[in-house]
């Protein structure tokens, strides 16, 4: 399984249709894959697993998010006030 998520990462070029998200406007998809992301990176690390299937999501809300975004929810984070629950 893991070579299989390597390869993906590797072969990486945009986000995939996510059919949960059909609608042009793509804010709900690229809120979900940060917070899936922040889920991800917890629960493994709480395993003591390897992270690294983790990067998909990073990637992904990468592509699609704004910049400005990304960095207001990190200081969010830091500060404890971020909206979504991780």
């Amino acid at each position: 399984m893991a070579e299989a998520v390597q390869e993906k990462i590797k072969n990486y070029r945009t986000a995939p249709f996510d059919a949960r998200f059909p609608n042009t406007n793509q804010t709900r998809n690229c809120f979900q894959n940060y917070l899936d992301f922040h889920r991800c990176n917890k629960a493994l690390t709480a395993k003591g697993q390897d992270v690294s299937p983790c990067q998909w999501y990073q990637r992904v809300f990468k592509s699609m998010c704004p910049m400005s975004w990304v960095s207001k929810w990190d200081e969010q984070l830091a500060d404890g006030s971020f909206p979504g629950k991780i």
